[in-house]
């Protein structure tokens, strides 16, 4: 052969060649969004920031699905701070689900960063605005502890089914059939805790707790809640806010207050402790699941299974 045309046709080779690998890592570097990358196992992997989403992905995902959880029991998502480790985990996922309405804080810029390469969605957004708790309530634009309202979770229960379906519409059936159950497991809590509450004579449904973590609680079921701080747990509460809630406390004969999981009870503590300086004998009402579930494996550490040890927590000390 000719050794000019050879060493022509070796650089075509290689043009090509390369041209190829170029192709080949292109598309392995920038996934669409709206496809399924799956894991080793096939299945659709999905990160999420709090346990109560972990408990709805894998309810209504099943076997088809592998979902890591950020948040475990215990910790406080308003200061919660993304480790490397956990950005390499919402960086390798297929989906990320998170709350929304500023409760990862923290986490927010990060987040809003990573939608723009990969699907990340807030199950918040599901939720019609005009029935969100306002600031005119809590002070800031929404309270964002909307699982409080067992119906706003069917709501976020909805978004994470539609979403599923969207990404791995091959497993629709299956999707559809885990969020049917669980949607009407969710419809029977939320009579149920209904009727629970309502059971608690109506001068003494006062729920006091660390944070004003349970608005929607007390909206959804008809019963008056105290939080010592506000909507987030990013600040301390100071000596006026003990003394104000030690006060009504006493004017009002209210007998329980609630500790929570994943707050600090030093303050409640002083306001149980002030109170009885006063006169009046409020006990320690129990604890109860804010911002975190229980431990994983547990009953308390399914969202279910949180909002039950709540609720009958709340009536037995409040009867």
């Amino acid at each position: 052969m000719n050794p000019r045309l050879k060493r022509a046709l070796q650089r075509l080779f290689l043009a090509m060649l390369a041209l190829f690998v170029f192709t080949l890592i292109s598309a392995c570097g920038s996934p669409d969004s709206n496809t399924t990358q799956g894991n080793e196992n096939g299945k659709l992997s999905v990160t999420t920031t709090i346990g109560m989403i972990t408990d709805i992905v894998r309810q209504v995902g099943g076997d088809h699905v592998e979902v890591t959880g950020l948040m475990k029991s215990g910790v406080d998502p308003h200061l919660y701070k993304a480790s490397q480790g956990d950005i390499n985990k919402l960086d390798r996922a297929d989906i990320v689900f998170y709350n929304g309405l500023h409760l990862e804080g923290k986490m927010t810029e990060i987040l809003e960063k990573m939608a723009k390469k990969r699907t990340i969605v807030a199950v918040s957004d599901g939720i019609d605005r005009s029935k969100l708790r306002n600031g005119d309530q809590t002070g800031t634009e929404y309270d964002p502890h909307i699982w409080f309202d067992v119906s706003h979770w069917m709501s976020a229960t909805k978004s994470v089914r539609d979403t599923l379906i969207k990404h791995d519409p091959a497993h629709e059936a299956q999707y559809r059939s885990n969020a049917e159950n669980y949607l009407r497991q969710l419809e029977e809590l939320h009579q149920e805790t209904a009727d629970k509450i309502s059971s608690i004579p109506e001068e003494g449904r006062v729920l006091v707790t660390a944070h004003d973590a349970f608005g929607y609680f007390g909206d959804a079921y008809n019963i008056k809640v105290m939080g010592l701080q506000g909507i987030s747990t990013a600040s301390e509460p100071g000596t006026k806010d003990v003394t104000d809630l030690r006060d009504y406390l006493v004017a009002n004969q209210i007998k329980a207050v609630f500790i929570e999981s994943s707050v600090s009870r030093k303050a409640i503590d002083a306001v149980i402790e002030g109170a009885r300086k006063k006169g009046h004998q409020i006990h320690n009402g129990g604890e109860l699941y804010s911002d975190a579930m229980g431990a994983e494996g547990t009953v308390e550490g399914t969202y279910i299974g949180m909002v039950r040890h709540n609720v009958d927590t709340i009536v037995s000390a409040l009867q």
